[in-house]
């Protein structure tokens, strides 16, 4: 894929936004007033700026001065693990300049292109043939992705039957889709992930015994509709396509689908299988992707 050049901070004076660098991380608790100066001077000597100053010192690491500038730009960045943060696999949360996410923002920008902005429903499913392709780390980055354009994003974990989103943003799944489509809980149960981030996470839920009969009711569409209308951009996260048929049901009801294989992992004859089932729930299969993840 093509490299995107939508994020391109790193190439931009930090002086340019008012607050600078050093400020930012005197605020952030990573340098002190005195390390400051001595690299400013530093820098003024060498004609250079202050984060490459400050990292030829060993005063500060690359992914500091990442930090430090994504918070100048209004570019949040999201803790890895712990309290509060994502997993490993959101990597275009805690990471978003490496390779990895510069290839999921070019899979972004032809969704903008290609699909987004000439369809009348803003809801796309991630789906694939089998288990354990990256169904889930791809809906979890493309949202994030999304999200980092400022598009009010919604992600919603629709594989009641062996849920992940939650894990991987961390957050509560005692509640979530399964009691809102059962008249338990109401819409505003989605969890926004960063303040400065316009990504809102639907999970799963506690696992219902009919999964596949809440998908086929009226509810499920009329949910949908709802958030449909109340966001830039619905990624619904689904099960795998061969085992239930509750990826066709999401994905008819989404009416855009991604199908996604892995690389040396996918069978040819399962995805062609796959996406026969899709197109024959009536699903527009919008493209496909071969992750290496």
């Amino acid at each position: 894929m093509r490299k995107a050049v939508d994020s391109a901070i790193t190439k931009r004076e930090p002086q340019e936004l008012g607050r600078t660098i050093g400020a930012i991380l005197i605020e952030q608790g990573r340098l002190n007033a005195a390390e400051v100066e001595e690299i400013q001077l530093f820098a003024n000597r060498q004609g250079m700026r202050f984060g490459d100053a400050a990292v030829q010192l060993q005063r500060l690491s690359p992914l500091d001065i990442e930090y430090a500038i994504a918070q100048q730009y209004n570019y949040p960045i999201l803790a890895r693990g712990g309290d509060g943060g994502v997993a490993d696999d959101v990597i275009a949360g805690y990471q978003p300049q490496s390779e990895v996410v510069e290839s999921l923002r070019a899979l972004r920008s032809q969704l903008i292109l290609r699909w987004l902005n000439g369809t009348t429903r803003n809801i796309l499913a991630i789906a694939s043939p089998e288990r354990g392709e990256g169904r889930s780390w791809l809906a979890a980055n493309l949202a994030t992705v999304f999200a980092q354009l400022g598009e009010r994003t919604l992600l919603i974990d629709a594989n009641m039957r062996q849920p992940i989103q939650h894990r991987l943003f961390n957050i509560d799944n005692s509640v979530g889709l399964s009691a809102l489509l059962t008249g338990r809980a109401g819409r505003e149960i989605a969890r926004r992930i960063h303040p400065q981030l316009r990504l809102y996470v639907l999970p799963a839920g506690a696992a219902p015994p009919n999964p596949q009969e809440l998908l086929a009711r009226q509810m499920f569409e009329v949910v949908m509709d709802h958030f449909a209308s109340q966001f830039s951009l619905v990624i619904v996260d689904t099960p795998a396509v061969s085992e239930t048929a509750d990826a066709q049901i999401v994905a008819a009801n989404a009416g855009s689908a991604i199908l996604i294989a892995r690389h040396n992992y996918t069978r040819q004859s399962n995805l062609l299988a796959a996406m026969e089932s899709l197109t024959q729930s009536g699903v527009t299969v919008v493209g496909t992707v071969l992750n290496a993840h």
